[in-house]
């Protein structure tokens, strides 16, 4: 049975990931700076590799005997004075170059859906970089291509609290966010296959104001959408462009050039937005 190594272990997506290969009982460990948080994920030591990814020191033979790294690293927030490149792009090669000495026969990236249009954003020049890198290398690779996840709608939610959800446009521009938990089961099934790219969705395709109805209708709130017009985004991001670091515009810019264009997947999973909404909700209360 194959030995899966997971960088990004503690987020979203990679805390699912472990969840998912210890349900499957597939042989894993994972990094992490400090191993407290994969122990309260039911990780024991053996399983643990405590290590920076962004020093390449620290990784030095740490993933010696593993199969297949799976990365799920990088930032949406910049923070500890670290940069896109630092972390999206450096970081990984960091992985790769030592998943490279170590043996590992293949590499899993999780990037963005649509991340090779969008490389005039910050944040994915630096994801589509390595991406570049990771084909030229000589190991198999899946580069996984999600278009957006359930957490990320959150600030529909957060908009929905105050009584009213804004969307530039006409908000008829369509997506489908997946859940965590259905992503780490595609990524774990993708293991045995040969396929290098994997966009994937979840199972609703939805307009920007169909979510942002649900947002409301989850706060138990009347349906108030703003429709703002489409100069006042481009106007908010050239500005920050021009009068902000990319630290502060870099996820800004981000969320308003996915916001603006259709971000549809091949569908997959069982959960829904609706319901993720309301538990949301619930469990904020």
């Amino acid at each position: 049975m194959k030995k899966i190594v997971i960088a990004g272990a503690t987020g979203y997506l990679g805390s699912h990931l472990v969840k998912e290969l210890q349900r499957m009982e597939i042989p894993i460990q994972a990094i992490a700076r400090k191993g407290k948080r994969l122990r309260d994920q039911g990780l024991n030591p053996e399983q643990i590799i405590e290590a920076e990814v962004t020093d390449p020191a620290t990784l030095s033979g740490k993933l010696n005997g593993a199969d297949v790294l799976i990365s799920t690293v990088g930032i949406t927030r910049q923070k500890d004075g670290l940069t896109y490149m630092d972390v999206d792009f450096q970081a990984n090669m960091n992985l790769l170059e030592e998943a490279k000495k170590a043996g590992i026969k293949k590499f899993i990236y999780v990037s963005v859906i649509n991340g090779e249009k969008m490389r005039h954003l910050k944040i994915m020049e630096a994801k589509e970089r390595f991406v570049d890198e990771l084909k030229a290398s000589d190991l198999e690779y899946t580069i996984v291509r999600p278009n957006g996840f359930f957490s990320d709608m959150k600030d529909f939610l957060i908009m929905a609290k105050s009584g009213r959800v804004y969307l530039f446009g006409s908000g008829n521009y369509k997506l489908n966010p997946i859940h965590g938990e259905d992503l780490a089961k595609a990524i774990v099934e993708s293991l045995e296959t040969s396929e290098q790219e994997l966009m994937i969705g979840g199972p609703d395709i939805l307009t920007q104001n169909e979510i942002a109805e649900m947002a409301l209708k989850a706060q138990m709130k009347p349906i108030k959408i703003v429709h703002l017009p489409d100069w006042m985004r481009k106007t908010i991001m050239k500005s920050m462009r021009m009068f902000t670091s990319s630290k502060t515009y870099g996820p800004i810019e981000f969320f308003m050039t996915m916001m603006a264009q259709d971000n549809i997947a091949p569908r997959y999973g069982i959960h829904r937005l609706r319901a993720y909404f309301i538990s949301e909700v619930d469990r904020l209360k």
